[in-house]
Order: C-alpha cells, then structure tokens, then sequence
C-alpha cells in the first residue's frame, strides 16, 4: 500500500442523491488525490461517477471505455490532433497550404488516393494489395514529398516513431502529446501507422492519451487498466500520479488491486449488484479497507496484502 498519502485540497460533497440502484447517498469525494471507486460489477460505481457526480461537477472530464473507430486513412497524429500542427509547420516553412501535407487532401497520390497501395477487388476471393507504382507507397505527390521541413518530408517525419520524434523540440503542443504517447508504452509506434494496424490494448491507450491531453481539473475514469499488460499499468500509474502531482483530482473505477492500492482514498460500493447494492461500504485509506467486513473489495485487498 502507498506510503504517502496526499492531503486533500478540499471536497465535493455528493448530498441525498439518486439514481438508479443508489438511493438518498451522500459521499465526500476529496480533490486533489487519487480516488479509487470500487465494488462489484453492478454495484452502482459506474452510476455515481457516470451518473451523479456530473450533475454536481459538469466541467469533469469523463474518460470511458467506449471503443474508437480504426480506420486505414487515420494514424495517431490525426486521432490525438496533432496533425494540424505537424502539417502547418511544414505550410510555414515552404510557403504553401497546409492541405497538401495530407494524404486525405490535395497533396495525396491521385492513382492510389493517398492509400499507398491498390486494393483489386477478385470475386469469391480476398482483395489484392499491391504497392502504387505511381507513389511507390509515399502516399503523397512528388511535388509534396519535395518540400521539407529540416531537411525532412511529410513522409520522412510519418515513417518516425514516437520516442524518434524529436525532430519537434520546439514545439510544445506536439511533444506534450508525444511524451503522452511515450508514457503509456507507445514510444514504438510510427506517426504514420494506420489505427486499424494497432491491437486492442494499443488502441485503448491511444485513446487515453486523447483523453488526457483535454483541459480539466477533475478527471473521471472507467477502469483505465482494461485491457494493459502488466507492464503497461505500471507506465499508466505513473502518468496518473503526474497528472495529480500537477493539480488535477482524479477520480478512477477500478478492479486492479495494483491501481487501488496506490490510490489516497478509496470509495467502496456495495455490497452487491443491483438493488442489493448501491450503498457506501467504505470511506478512507485504501489500507483500512481490510477490517471492513461488509466490503468484497476489502477482502481481496487483504488477501493481495499478503
């Protein structure tokens, strides 16, 4: 269990709500720090924080676990919006608009439309792939590909990976998005690589980068370790202590004992499902949730304890 618990900077008190299994509740949820909201699968977590609290904090940013859509002509420049600013720096310094350094625009491949290869379409069998022979599968015109930006093309700078992405050390808009990138274990990826190419588990940290680089003070998310390999959650914990350290409160619904452990306060609901639960089992530090009997939760704490 944590060491050092943070202090809180105040409190949002929830008063005689209600809503669905969660009658006439009133709960101090306190800002500044780590809060974990647990319970079982039904509980009545998802209705507090997705339900209640933003009728009492409407500026929350709510961070969920809906699916994004993956397509071939989208990469993570254009799903974390950093690819306005890429393709403006590379306006400015040749002169010219910005819509050419798309391969979705005026600057794509006209024989292949900006996809890099051509797709033939063969009855009763799959499609075949074959490299444009006009772009060579840059994507862009020769014309686009003849500008540069530090001695780099717009192709050039798609082909890079994340952690090699440097080239942008001035600008603090793109890096700050970048080292997002990095800190949820996506330093591997290519600027330019298509989303429909990323694993689920790649995906779902994609999104939470997106998610992160939104303006808010208070932060709602559903069980942000869906889906991360160990490793990962590790990465993600230290984004979620940063993301505190510098201010926010975070409010997060969680099942992985690693994250609630780490948390300054835990919020357990319960003690079952449906109109069995909806109730406040437990306020206070994640490491007092074990002598509360009534809490499932506290249970696997103290068993993952020893």
């Amino acid at each position: 269990f944590k060491r050092d618990i943070r202090a809180p900077k105040g409190y949002l008190n929830i008063t005689d709500a209600s809503l669905h299994n969660i009658q006439n509740l009133s709960v101090k949820i306190p800002l500044g720090v780590m809060v974990a909201v647990t319970g079982v699968a039904g509980s009545g977590k998802s209705t507090l924080t997705g339900g209640i609290l933003p009728e009492f904090c409407p500026d929350a940013v709510f961070i969920d676990q809906k699916k994004i859509t993956a397509t071939k002509r989208s990469n993570i420049t254009t799903f974390t919006d950093i690819s306005d600013s890429i393709r403006k720096l590379f306006a400015k310094a040749n002169g010219v608009s910005a819509s050419l350094f798309s391969y979705n625009s005026k600057g794509a491949c006209p024989a292949c439309k900006g996809m890099g290869v051509i797709h033939t379409e063969l009855a009763f069998m799959d499609a075949v792939v074959t490299v444009c022979d006009m772009c060579h599968g840059e994507r862009f015109t020769d014309e686009v590909l003849g500008y540069t930006l530090n001695g780099k093309s717009i192709n050039d700078v798609l082909k890079m990976t994340v952690d090699e992405a440097v080239f942008f050390n001035d600008e603090k808009t793109i890096l700050s998005v970048l080292k997002l990138l990095q800190d949820v274990g996506l330093g591997y990826i290519a600027l330019g690589q298509p989303l429909d190419s990323f694993s689920g588990g790649e995906l779902q940290r994609a999104k939470l980068t997106a998610d992160l680089s939104k303006k808010g003070n208070i932060y709602i998310m559903d069980e942000p370790t869906t889906g991360l390999h160990i490793s990962d959650t590790a990465r993600l914990a230290a984004v979620l202590d940063r993301l505190v350290d510098n201010g926010n409160s975070l409010i997060i619904i969680e099942h992985n004992l690693d994250m609630v452990a780490r948390a300054d306060w835990a919020i357990d609901i319960g003690p079952y499902a449906g109109r069995d639960g909806g109730k406040i089992l437990f306020e206070g530090r994640p490491a007092d949730m074990i002598n509360t009997e009534a809490s499932i939760t506290g249970q696997y704490l103290r068993k993952y304890r020893t």
